[in-house]
């Protein structure tokens, strides 16, 4: 099969699994954006090894078309991108307490990024870890990284707020994701780890008060092993905290 057909063969496959009725598009870019769609609302169940291989051979194109980034070997990085880029030993994941990745067709979040990238593979990982049980806030939980370029995801869950400011116990459960994060790549054997921003997005964690925790607790808890900590950030004012408190990096 060539790439076109490939992907046809996996969006029909999909299709069925979830019971969709649509028209399969043309275009290479609407047939990607399909196929990440019915992934995106695919409940878990079993999959076929022809499938797996054929979703495989997409997502692997797709990563190379996106080019993996290697960040440099040095004690504190300061990367602005997209995680699902990075060749390290983990990158976390700031995940729903389901932990099964975002259900949103074409969602602009972190989790739908990595879930999208990884593979169905993810998500059947994650149901049968979760068991249809809810992650505690401030935990860590470890899988592999399938079809990304990095070993490992590391999910952990941030405190969600709604008030205007987060309360003492919220900003204890944020530090908690950090320090659960590196005790779970210490654990693994991880030299290298990507921190996404973690709450600070759809749980609306303010920025600066996040990199300040963030920043702190790994300087306070990250082990002799882990030689590189990658601080990705996606949006500019993001960045522009982090460069702040981060000149060096």
């Amino acid at each position: 099969m060539n790439r076109l057909e490939n992907l046809d063969y996996c969006i029909r496959y999909l299709l069925a699994q979830t019971e969709q009725r649509v028209p399969i598009p043309a275009d290479l870019d609407e047939k990607q954006r399909l196929f990440r769609a019915l992934m995106n609302i695919w409940e878990p169940q079993p999959l076929s090894d022809e499938f797996l291989q054929a979703q495989d051979r997409e997502l692997q194109l797709q990563l190379q078309a996106k080019c993996v980034i290697d960040p440099p070997a040095q004690p504190v990085v300061l990367w602005q991108g997209d995680i699902t880029r990075l060749r390290v030993d983990a990158i976390v994941n700031a995940a729903n307490s389901r932990l099964l990745g975002c259900w949103a067709p074409m969602h602009h979040c972190i989790d739908n990024a990595i879930h999208s990238a990884a593979g169905l593979q993810l998500r059947a990982e994650c149901h049968r870890l979760m068991q249809g049980q809810l992650e505690p806030t401030g935990h860590a939980r470890v899988t592999p990284a399938y079809n990304l370029p990095s070993r490992y995801v590391i999910h952990t869950v941030g405190p969600i707020i709604t008030a205007p400011q987060p309360s003492p116990e919220q900003e204890g459960q944020l530090a908690s994701c950090y320090r659960a994060c590196l005790q779970a790549a210490e654990e693994h054997g991880c030299r290298s780890l990507a921190f996404c921003c973690i709450s600070t997005g759809e749980f609306r964690f303010p920025q600066r008060l996040a990199a300040q925790i963030a920043l702190g607790t790994v300087a306070a808890h990250r082990g002799p092993s882990l030689q590189t900590v990658v601080f990705n950030v996606f949006k500019d004012s993001d960045y522009a905290i982090y460069r702040e408190l981060l000149p060096e990096a």
